[in-house]
């Protein structure tokens, strides 16, 4: 069953209306954007449409593990591919002109965005942030007022965009193979995994807010909770190796090309 919440539509909206204006733009100054850098930003578009959307937007207020899919939809799994579609020179035409002239102008918030995007500091940021909003007052707060439940998906969309700023690089319109990116995102997942660890071997169910729900889909709130939490930890795996065999990938192209041997002939 298909939701029609307002801001989740919006958002969608304003997404892909920007992208193809910015696409626009570009291919009447001579520049064809890639269909697969395209690809990428519609199906991260995509993704933040089926969870803000789909069933799971209705299911997220009757069970936690359908509000942990969402949030990772909308965030996580979003976030990179919004980035990749987003590389250079489309970046800068993404916001409205107004806006990029704005911007020019605000030296120190460049100049804090830079510092703010570099890994070490990015990554705790977004370890900070993630905990705080999955503490069990912020959690449950956030379900029982809807102004907070929209800045909760905002945070978390803001925090996985920062952090995959340094690995996705969108700045640079050719995506480099450093593989120091495999453990900056396996670090990154490991730290975050406690969180879904503690619902999955948590004996009482740690938000007020579902618990008080009962039982619901034939599912016990414990049950619920643990089924989230092996969802998030799933998601981690997941993430984790399709980061180690895509970066390794892409340093072994680079090491090719440096050696001046194509990759295919291995």
């Amino acid at each position: 069953m298909i939701s029609f919440d307002p801001g989740g539509l919006a958002v969608v909206l304003l997404l892909v209306g920007l992208y193809v204006r910015a696409v626009r733009v570009l291919h009447r100054r001579g520049f064809v954007v890639p269909r697969t850098q395209q690809l990428a930003w519609y199906w991260g578009v995509g993704m933040i449409a089926v969870g803000l959307l789909g069933p799971l937007d209705r299911l997220a207020g009757q069970m936690l593990t359908a509000h942990m899919a969402q949030h990772m939809l909308v965030a996580d799994l979003a976030a990179p591919f919004l980035l990749a579609g987003v590389r250079t020179p489309v970046l800068m035409f993404i916001p409205p002109r107004a806006v990029l002239v704005w911007l020019a102008r605000r030296r120190h918030l460049r100049a804090l965005f830079r510092v703010l995007r570099r890994p070490l500091v990015a990554l705790p940021i977004y370890v900070g942030v993630f905990y705080t909003w999955h503490f069990a007052f912020a959690f449950d707060a956030a379900l029982r007022n809807d102004w907070l439940h929209a800045i909760q998906h905002q945070a978390f969309l803001a925090i996985a965009l920062l952090l995959w700023w340094p690995v996705i690089e969108p700045m640079k319109r050719h995506m480099r193979g450093d593989l120091w990116k495999i453990g900056y995102v396996l670090g990154t997942r490991v730290l975050v995994m406690f969180v879904g660890m503690s619902l999955v071997v948590g004996r009482h169910p740690a938000y007020a807010y579902y618990a008080d729900r009962g039982n619901t889909h034939g599912l016990t709130p414990l049950t619920d909770q643990q089924l989230a939490g092996g969802l998030m930890m799933s998601v981690d795996i997941v993430v984790m190796m399709a980061a180690l065999a895509y970066f390794f990938w892409r340093a072994s192209l680079e090491a090719d090309r440096a050696e001046g041997t194509p990759a295919t002939a291995r």
